[in-house]
């Protein structure tokens, strides 16, 4: 069975439409479908007499989706019975409260299904939307809650790589600030206000004439942490809408930070897990050809310890 797509035309509950869009189906066949294979305008529906509208996209899903992405480039690159970390791609969610919205956790929940299985995502540390990169999900609330008491010294190795606007000075270093929740962004101060201590090592790894490639190590892990800090040393990062230029003229298409690299000891088995992913290659072409990796694309190297089995997927 491959996959359809069907724009509702007018009002129809979803097992009738399932219905008249296989006749020579079964019933069980319709309910099979029903339960496992309808994505109704990016939300997977299983209720019987779903109302739908005029307008409506209706996905049925085919044989020829599983094990497949739904979502831009999101793959999964270290799988277990108790973990997860996958790539994450720019503009999706990590998690929302809000139900409609599309998030990793609803994309692994979704891909839990299309394998019939009863694992839920659970969110262990979340990326900003447009931040690219590695991110640790849980399979069940006891691995999640045993992370969360001890992230600090579970993941002993977090790096981020970022483009900025100029050369930090001194180009390798360490910026400490106090970070707290102004009322529509996050405001730094350099001396202890009450907010939240911030630590952030950061290395330039390339520099051009407008812009650097920057590699950051964060001690903390504060929200926005990177992006308020570089703004006040005066190098924000390239295509920012809150912390960086109004005028921003850069060339990259997204914000410049990605999450590349990811090490941790594995909660339940006490393995070491070392996981990176490439550096963006719209990163690497600002700055010169010479200098960019060869084999760069389509590269995520794993280093586990004491020959752990891992599970590698190519894509959700």
């Amino acid at each position: 069975m491959k996959s359809i797509e069907i724009e509702v035309k007018e009002p129809v509950k979803l097992l009738d439409l399932i219905v008249k869009t296989f006749p020579d189906s079964s019933r069980s066949k319709h309910k099979e479908i029903l339960t496992h294979r309808v994505v109704v305008d990016s939300r997977r529906i299983s209720q019987y007499d779903y109302p739908l509208t005029a307008g409506m996209k209706v996905l049925i899903e085919g044989d020829d989706v599983k094990g497949k992405r739904m979502f831009g480039d999101m793959k999964v690159v270290f799988e277990d019975r108790y973990l997860m970390v996958v790539d994450k791609p720019v503009g999706l969610l990590s998690s929302s409260s809000n139900p409609d919205d599309v998030t990793v956790i609803s994309e692994l929940n979704n891909y839990f299904i299309r394998r019939r299985s009863r694992q839920r995502a659970h969110v262990v540390h979340r990326l900003d939307r447009d931040t690219s990169g590695l991110m640790l999900v849980a399979k069940t609330k006891e691995v999640s809650i045993m992370l969360e008491r001890d992230w600090k010294g579970q993941v002993y190795d977090r790096a981020y790589v970022a483009v900025t606007w100029g050369t930090p000075s001194p180009s390798v270093g360490t910026l400490r600030t106090w970070l707290t929740d102004g009322e529509f962004c996050v405001v730094s101060s350099d001396t202890d206000n009450g907010g939240k201590l911030a630590i952030t090592h950061y290395k330039t790894l390339k520099k051009s004439n407008k812009y650097a490639l920057v590699e950051m190590r964060l001690d903390t892990g504060r929200r926005n942490q990177i992006r308020v800090q570089f703004r006040e040393i005066g190098h924000p990062l390239l295509k920012d809408p809150m912390y960086g230029y109004k005028d921003d003229a850069s060339p990259l298409k997204r914000l410049g930070l990605h999450a590349y690299r990811l090490c941790f000891h594995h909660p339940v088995t006490g393995k070491d897990v070392e996981l990176e992913t490439p550096i963006p290659q719209d990163f690497l072409d600002l700055f010169e050809k010479r200098n960019v990796p060869t084999d760069n694309k389509n590269r995520v190297r794993h280093v586990i310890n004491k020959n752990t089995k891992v599970k590698k997927r190519d894509g959700i």
